[in-house]
């Protein structure tokens, strides 16, 4: 098979959460655990650092990979969903895992995938621990997908775990409260291995508490630690400054960061408190955070992350998905001069509409679209929906569509803003 061939042949035989949703989601490890006993156990075969969350976790396992890139250390980097390529969910040191591997991965272990019954998760599990192990790496970012306690994830032993924060989403498999969620994020502390947790929220933070202190686990609440102080953001270099703070000294720490999302005042703050935890093992000096930081983008090839596409008028998306990530995301939209507002928008079809489309701006244009995947929300049912809150467009069948209408309707004063969905960035970023 081509890689391509491979791709399909994946998606068409594995149960795949981000294609089909809840049906793809397993409620234990039995599979995992097969497989990698059937791969000889690579997860043990490296060092790893846990990471899971409702946001940011996305951005704090790229950042923290890049920090031990600059320190000199061969770095795995798992994550998902991917945006363009399946390969960008298995990285070394920012390179994708190659077409070939992931082709004779799959052709050398059709039979065992079939037999245990496999998700697409699963097998991408497997396959990004044994292609760590087999590669040698110094140690792996491993970002858990979907909740911690019961995702493939959750059979490494980590040197530090980490949990950014607990906001809502996947409320239907993870829990109906934010306790709830907490509990199955917290499913990844495991005995006496470190917790860095990014949101101190007065409702969740007893429940990281009580279960760090059953696993004997230190605990560090990053917000407690350090604080982020971020720039405007030079819009043409794409980049924003931040001020680091550390409680317990006096002096800033400057630096530059690439995604230019408010969010990431949240963000930063984990990757400096997780990074001084991860001084117990590497050796990695303040230049190396500082740079990591930095060159996220250069040396781990993230994207989507209030990303800068053109000036003129000016085209940024983000990623941002749930309440709380939008919400952060409408913010700054909001909070940027411009003419006129042009928002293309599309969501999956499980999504809780009236969750976030009550703090859409209404003075904004709207171009209703859908992403090229099975889960996509209808874009004529979503038109629909939004006219119930006020927010006034049209339906496009995609997002090229709804991008060309746009840009023909926006002046060079005019912002257009492109996001609701990981898939809809996704098939963004394809025409890019």
């Amino acid at each position: 098979m081509t890689y391509l061939e491979t791709i399909e042949y994946l998606y068409s035989q594995l149960p795949v959460y981000h294609r089909i949703g809840k049906a793809a989601y397993k409620g234990n490890l039995n599979n995992t655990i097969a497989l990698d006993e059937y791969f000889g156990q690579p997860h043990r075969k490296f060092m790893s650092v846990h990471i899971a969350g409702t946001n940011g976790k996305g951005s704090v396992s790229h950042m923290i990979a890049s920090v031990l890139q600059e320190a000199g250390y061969k770095t795995g980097l798992y994550t998902s969903p991917h945006l363009k390529d399946y390969r960008e969910r298995i990285k070394i040191n920012g390179a994708m895992i190659p077409e070939e591997e992931v082709v004779v991965f799959v052709e050398k272990n059709r039979d065992i995938l079939h037999s245990v019954g496999a998700s697409f998760f699963e097998m991408s599990v497997a396959m990004a621990f044994d292609y760590f192990a087999r590669s040698e790496v110094d140690v792996a970012v491993i970002e858990a997908g979907l909740g911690g306690r019961l995702d493939s994830t959750n059979i490494i032993s980590p040197l530090l775990s980490v949990i950014t924060n607990i906001g809502h989403d996947h409320m239907d498999l993870l829990g109906d409260t934010l306790e709830k969620i907490a509990g199955e994020k917290a499913g990844i502390i495991k005995n006496n291995v470190p917790l860095v947790i990014g949101e101190k929220n007065d409702i969740t933070k007893n429940v990281f508490i009580e279960k760090s202190s059953q696993m004997g686990s230190e605990l560090f609440f990053a917000g407690d630690l350090f604080e982020c102080r971020l720039e405007e953001m030079d819009m043409k270099a794409g980049s924003r400054k931040y001020y680091l703070i550390q409680s317990d000294r006096a002096e800033k720490i400057s630096g530059e960061t690439p995604m230019g999302g408010n969010y990431q005042s949240k963000n930063i703050p984990v990757v400096a408190c997780a990074t001084s935890v991860l001084r117990r093992h590497f050796e990695i000096t303040l230049e190396n955070l500082v740079n990591g930081i930095k060159n996220t983008v250069l040396n781990t090839g993230l994207q989507g992350r209030w990303q800068v596409l053109g000036m003129d008028p000016l085209i940024i998306c983000d990623t941002g998905h749930n309440k709380e990530g939008l919400e952060y995301v409408i913010d700054q939209v909001n909070s940027i001069r411009k003419r006129k507002l042009h928002f293309i928008v599309g969501f999956v079809n499980d999504k809780d509409l009236s969750g976030v489309l009550h703090f859409f701006p209404r003075e904004a244009i709207y171009y209703f679209t859908k992403a090229s995947v099975p889960r996509a929300l209808d874009e004529n049912m979503l038109k629909n929906e939004a006219l119930k809150y006020g927010l006034m467009g049209e339906s496009f069948e995609n997002v090229e569509l709804a991008l060309r209408a746009a840009r023909q309707n926006s002046t060079i004063e005019d912002m257009i803003f492109i996001g609701g969905s990981t898939f809809i960035v996704a098939d963004l970023l394809r025409m890019f």
